[in-house]
């Protein structure tokens, strides 16, 4: 899972402007975004750069919190 929807709402971005930057298509990245698809890590990276964010911030942790 990933969170890259709550990143580009945050900045006021949009899907398609990620999509004209990554060179890849809305519905490519609208997958990435709804979480049908992951993209691969070299993507991953690429997205976060362009985002000015750390890869982490665009991930959802699967660990479970202890207390």
């Amino acid at each position: 899972m990933n969170c890259i929807k709550e990143v580009l709402e945050d900045q006021g971005r949009t899907q398609r402007w990620l999509a004209d930057k990554l060179g890849k298509s809305y519905n490519m990245v609208n997958a990435y975004v709804q979480n049908r698809q992951q993209p691969r890590i070299e993507i991953l990276y690429e997205i976060a750069d362009l985002l000015a964010v750390d890869v982490k911030d665009l991930l959802v942790s699967n660990k479970i919190e202890l207390k």
